[in-house]
């Protein structure tokens, strides 16, 4: 008599693998309802941000496309790409962005430098440390155009400022800070402002190192030198790679110093303020917007650099823990 819990295999078809039979019962069914339900709470913060980002820069470029000047709104016609042509070889814009490129390649180099020197005396212990660090980090949370004023008035004034005054204590020369050394003085400013941005960077850096090796290392005889150079700034590499590729972005698109320092004047004029001078003293605004167009792509290669090291910092995170 034949068992009637043997499976009887259907002539024409194979009975299902043991593999097969759990990976079809493993994996749910989509439930479509629910899926959107949990993404519907995102759809107005995603509406916002298109309509406040994605629709004025598409609207920025179409603009640059025409030719359009505000004293002549009639006369408005389509350039094609005249306008980037025109922003390419226009002197003044060629030497505003070689401005731009100095002063962010000079502000980001310092301002990590500091920053490291800064962080490294805040990764030690010593009395009093949390309040010199939230004196450290004060000046990145000052608003950029008072930061400059406090420079302006406080610091480079040639009457009253405290520069001129020990310098007048000292019996030292009494220079007009902002007509000698323009470019200088803006870029000062922007370091003291953007040294504690990389600070905090890199301090969260030297505080997720591997405290075993550098116990090994102390063991085997190396000295303070040798761990930082070759343990910790290894380490730091990513860190340092991301506080500069940050600190880039927003210095390349730094206003307020310039505007409040100098004015644009004395060959301080960077690119964001050309583009300022071109919209609204020259009403063209056709070139403006193709200026700021390229300002806005080459903000996005740098922003996809730091994307990049953003992610491989949360691989190496991950991997750790």
């Amino acid at each position: 008599m034949s068992n009637p819990t043997t499976a009887v295999p259907v002539r024409g078809k194979r009975p299902p693998t043991v593999a097969a039979a759990s990976r079809n019962t493993s994996r749910p069914p989509r439930n479509r309802a629910r899926e959107w339900a949990t993404r519907a709470p995102l759809m107005p913060a995603l509406i916002f941000l298109i309509v406040v980002t994605q629709l004025p820069f598409v609207a920025t470029l179409v603009i640059s496309l025409f030719d359009w000047n505000s004293f002549r709104p009639d006369n408005r016609e389509f350039a094609g790409l005249e306008n980037y042509t025109t922003v390419a070889s226009d002197p003044a814009l060629r030497e505003s962005i070689l401005t731009t490129v100095l002063l962010t390649a000079t502000v980001v180099i310092i301002s990590v430098v500091l920053g490291l020197a800064l962080a490294l005396l805040l990764d030690r212990k010593f009395r009093g440390r949390g309040l010199v660090r939230t004196m450290l980090i004060a000046p990145f949370l000052l608003v950029p155009v008072a930061s400059a004023l406090l420079w302006k008035h406080a610091l480079y004034n040639p009457e009253y400022g405290l520069f001129n005054g020990v310098l007048n204590w000292l019996g030292g020369p009494q220079p007009e800070w902002l007509s000698d050394m323009p470019l200088m003085a803006v870029e000062a400013s922007l370091i003291w402002q953007w040294t504690p941005f990389m600070m905090l960077i890199l301090l969260a850096g030297l505080q997720s190192r591997p405290l075993d090796m550098i116990e090994a290392a102390r063991l085997d005889g190396a000295g303070n030198w040798q761990i930082f150079r070759f343990l910790t700034l290894p380490h730091l590499r990513r860190y340092l790679e991301l506080g500069t590729l940050l600190g880039s972005i927003y210095i390349v698109q730094n206003f307020d110093a310039v505007f409040t320092l100098t004015r644009g004047g004395l060959d301080t004029a960077n690119l964001p303020y050309t583009i300022y001078e071109t919209f609204y003293n020259a009403h063209e605004y056709g070139l403006a917007s193709a200026a700021g167009v390229l300002v806005v792509i080459g903000t996005i290669i740098i922003a996809t650099f730091a994307l990049r090291v953003v992610s491989s910092l949360f691989r190496e995170e991950a991997s750790r823990a």
